[in-house]
């Protein structure tokens, strides 16, 4: 049986599908990270291109300007909720696991990353990998 998770923003207005399981599932404690999750990590998904699509309505989108390599942060313009991300040079987006319908199915990280950034509530899970700056194997 293939993979099938639905999601979308909290007031319902965007709404997603994946078709293809995550080439990686991590928690990230950057600041940036803080800001979106609204002072926790951000637990996330990497998903294949071919595998994630918009099912109703657009996002916006949000890229800094003063930074050499922004990421683009794609939003629900009524709601707010920040559902994914697009790293520069990666074509797979990177997936909220809280904009999930059912955020069971994430399942848990498997590493945890920027944790030299977290904040002193941050809590990492035992037994996965923690690294202070972005792993090697998620550049």
């Amino acid at each position: 049986m293939g993979v099938e998770l639905n999601g979308g923003c909290y007031c319902g207005a965007l709404r997603y599908r994946i078709t293809a399981a995550p080439l990686r599932k991590g928690q990230c404690h950057c600041r940036p990270c803080q800001h979106f999750s609204g002072g926790g990590p951000n637990y996330f998904m990497v998903i294949p291109a071919d595998g994630f699509a918009y099912t109703r309505g657009e996002p916006k989108t949000f890229r800094r300007s003063d930074l050499e390599s922004p990421r683009t942060r794609e939003f629900c313009g009524s709601c707010g909720t920040h559902l994914l991300s697009q790293r520069p040079g990666m074509a797979h987006p990177i997936v909220k696991a809280g904009t999930l319908d059912d955020p069971n199915a994430f399942g848990g990280p498997e590493f945890a990353m920027f944790c030299e950034e977290k904040a002193v509530f941050h809590l990492i899970p035992q037994g996965i990998p923690a690294f202070d700056k972005m792993p090697e194997a998620s550049r």
